[in-house]
């Protein structure tokens, strides 16, 4: 009988060593590349990452080696989860990340990996080993046998190997198939309750599979089969660590602790932070970049620097008139606008609305004033945050990356 542990997931033996980083909120996740030699139907990958070269940290798009090492430092990082895609598919830039983040922060700093067997070979998995790779887990294709004896090319190196399943319900048998082939070759079992996500190729709708209720996104089914899964494990007595990762602990434990980290790690003097980790800041905007519909978009074609030069003469006022000091304030560069504490909003609405930071209605059932200087917390919510939590976009929420 399997016992839910206190990360709302379950286990036989110890987590593995990549999943205690991530339940504590440790881990960067770095995303190196939309690209992949498979098209699994379940792929809960974005229709702005899917199939395309695209990186990201967390939930920033990353341009240079000092945005992965700023992001990183910003959460005060412990580890990184290099994903995609498949890393492998740009295997020399996946090398490069992790000597940098090993030659930046030690070689403590716990870097896992996953890969499909695709473009697995004994000359990639050596370049991964000697950059620092800390462990390695692979996704089997559950239909066809054909590149699973490729596991065993990842024994002879020193790291941690494992194999990663998402628990598809219709798939129980060909699950158990990877379960009697895998032990002794193979140190850790994680399962993922499987997901539907909000893009335009995962199929899972499509296929007939439902969510478990009206606010998941976990399909109907993929929990039971997960427990069934690790009483198989159990009863043949496999000598596996397994994890069985559930959508709660996602949302609930992994995603929160990641939060609360990233809040303490970027909070200005006049943020306010609470020990839920959420972040509340004041910020002004000009008229022509204020957050909502399109925001993403329309940073990534805007003259940033046309912006920020626009923003100077409030600054200017904010100092003269209103006697800000440097620490009141912060001008943030990457999405042009004025950080400042919240509480100076209400009593000085007036005076903003006098230099072109007018009022904005809301729809939200939140504070009432919505400001073009929005009252708002250290990010705004990151589009599938958003989606996952029926939450609104802008006031003050838990919050990951803004846009």
């Amino acid at each position: 009988m399997v016992t839910e542990n206190q990360y709302f997931s379950y286990n036989q033996g110890e987590l593995p060593p990549g999943c205690q980083y991530c339940v504590r909120g440790e881990k960067l996740v770095l995303f190196v590349t939309g690209i992949c030699p498979r098209r699994c139907f379940f792929c809960p990958v974005s229709d702005q990452k899917y199939g395309k070269d695209a990186r990201f940290a967390n939930e920033r798009k990353i341009e240079t080696d000092e945005d992965i090492l700023t992001e990183a430092q910003l959460m005060r990082a412990k580890g990184a989860g290099i994903t995609g895609g498949d890393p492998l598919a740009k295997l020399e830039r996946t090398v490069h990340y992790i000597r940098l983040l090993k030659e930046n922060y030690g070689k403590e700093f716990h870097i896992h990996l996953y890969t499909s067997l695709n473009l697995v070979t004994a000359e990639t998995l050596q370049q991964l080993a000697e950059a620092g790779l800390d462990e390695i887990r692979f996704h089997l294709d559950l239909d066809s046998p054909a590149l699973w004896d490729r596991v065993r090319l990842a024994q002879q190196f020193p790291w941690q190997v494992g194999v990663e399943l998402p628990v598809i319900p219709t798939k129980e048998a060909q699950l158990k198939k990877v379960i009697d082939f895998i032990p002794n070759q193979v140190t850790f079992l994680t399962l993922n309750e499987l997901e539907t996500a909000d893009n335009s190729h995962s199929s899972l709708v499509q296929m007939g599979f439902q969510t478990k209720d009206s606010i998941s996104y976990a399909i109907k089914g993929s929990l039971e089969t997960g427990w069934r899964l690790l009483d198989y494990v159990e009863e043949k007595k496999y000598p596996l660590q397994v994890h069985f990762c559930t959508a709660r602990l996602k949302d609930a434990i992994q995603l929160g602790n990641r939060l609360k980290r990233e809040a303490q790690g970027m909070k200005k003097p006049f943020d306010m932070v609470s020990k839920e980790g959420l972040l509340t800041r004041g910020a002004l905007y000009l008229p022509d970049l204020v957050p909502g519909f399109g925001y993403r978009k329309k940073l990534e074609e805007s003259n940033k620097a046309a912006y920020v030069e626009t923003l100077a003469p409030v600054i200017e006022k904010l100092q003269k008139e209103l006697h800000f000091k440097e620490k009141d304030f912060y001008l943030d560069l990457q999405k042009p606008r004025i950080l400042i504490a919240a509480s100076r909003i209400a009593p000085l609405k007036k005076k903003f609305r006098q230099w072109g930071l007018f009022r904005q209605s809301s729809r939200n059932t939140l504070p009432r004033t919505s400001w073009r200087l929005k009252l708002s917390c250290c990010k705004l919510v990151s589009r599938s945050y958003t989606q996952r939590f029926k939450c609104c976009f802008t006031f003050i929420c838990r919050l990951t990356r803004v846009y």
